[in-house]
């Protein structure tokens, strides 16, 4: 009694909002005429203030190390491109790894260019990073707070591109799709079981829920039977997507192996490059997508 009961929910802040915290960490910080700031918030998607303030941070050192008077572009981007993706492992892949990888991380980046509904290529890499041998990054044009069915099948799409292309041009496995299978397994039985995207379950949450709230309370305990057909019908969407990734890289077999030959030329491509070594065409997205993700 006598008490007040509030809860505020602090969401991560939106294009507006990273330009003005980017303002604050860049006060102090002497940049060159070309960067904007605007630009720079519209590709950090996601990034709350600890974040920008370490890309600031990040970007800065780049560019002392490099002896420049102000922080360039260039100096942003790397800065982006090691919190993102991580730092860089001093790896030496044989020459089948590199083929490999670099197959791998075409595929990802092609379905990624080819399908309705992805999110654009930003970047495609095949130098080792982290524990992945090379990454695909792909971000929205501008934010986006809700999820449709579309963008999610086709995120376990741009997911089974890089198994799916080594299975095309190699004709076997290996294990680096772990991360990428996690990836859209979970999508999948989330769009089954929380999001009502089954007909065979329907708008029923048969899935429990982390940090129940009044609001949010979760799934009651389930049958064995119920929980048989989520798993039936996630097989289901997965096997589906898997065909069509299949069918669509074996149309755009030219494509695939014209990016892979630049990615071993050059080993990382930006946006520009990416599209151009593909033949592809940069589509434009009319509707706002969802946050950045990372394929390895």
């Amino acid at each position: 009694p006598g008490r007040f009961d509030r809860r505020v929910s602090v969401q991560p802040p939106d294009r507006a909002g990273r330009e003005a915290i980017l303002k604050v960490h860049t006060r102090s910080v002497p940049l060159a005429a070309e960067v904007n700031l605007g630009s720079l918030a519209s590709s950090t998607p996601g990034m709350v203030g600890a974040d920008l303030a370490n890309l600031v941070n990040e970007a800065a050192l780049n560019a002392a190390r490099r002896n420049h008077e102000k922080v360039s572009n260039q100096d942003f981007t790397d800065a982006l491109e090691r919190i993102v993706l991580g730092a860089e492992r001093k790896v030496m892949l044989s020459e089948d790894d590199r083929r490999r990888t670099a197959y791998h991380e075409a595929g990802h980046a092609l379905v990624g260019m080819l399908m309705e509904g992805a999110d654009p290529v930003r970047k495609v890499s095949i130098i080792p990073r982290g524990q992945a041998l090379g990454v695909t990054f792909s971000a929205p044009d501008a934010d986006r707070f809700n999820f449709d069915e579309r963008h999610l099948l086709a995120q376990i799409k741009v997911a089974l591109g890089g198994r799916t292309a080594e299975e095309i041009v190699f004709g076997d496995l290996t294990t680096g799709a772990e991360s990428d299978i996690q990836q859209l397994t979970r999508i999948a039985r989330h769009m089954v079981g929380r999001w009502g995207m089954s007909r065979a379950i329907g708008p029923i949450a048969v899935l429990p829920q982390d940090g129940l709230s009044p609001f949010l309370p979760g799934a009651s305990e389930t049958s064995a039977a119920t929980q048989q057909l989520v798993d039936d019908e996630v097989r289901r969407i997965v096997e589906t997507s898997h065909s069509e990734v299949t069918e669509l890289l074996q149309s755009h077999r030219g494509n695939l192996d014209s990016l892979v030959g630049s990615l071993l030329e050059h080993e990382t491509l930006d946006e520009t490059d990416a599209y151009a070594a593909a033949g592809l065409p940069r589509r434009q997205v009319a509707e706002e997508p969802a946050p950045p993700v990372v394929a390895d």
